[in-house]
């Protein structure tokens, strides 16, 4: 069967997930802040690999698409 996307919110993201956020771009979770920024509302999602470094701050109650292998 072919991976699919489910909707998942923030604060159940975890390291290893692929991600694709509101913007529509995609990343792998390598790391998961949280709290964010002294506050348990906000949680940043980190992609850290040879290729980039990418940091994405979101709302814990946001919803992103998690690719979901079958």
């Amino acid at each position: 069967m072919a991976p699919t996307w489910n909707t998942r919110a923030v604060s159940e993201v975890r390291a290893g997930d692929r991600i694709q956020l509101p913007s529509g771009d995609e990343m792998q979770v390598a790391r998961v802040e949280s709290p964010f920024l002294g506050t348990d509302a906000l949680v940043c999602l980190i992609e850290d690999s040879d290729v980039r470094w990418f940091a994405q701050p979101l709302p814990v109650t946001m919803e992103v698409q998690v690719l979901q292998a079958s």
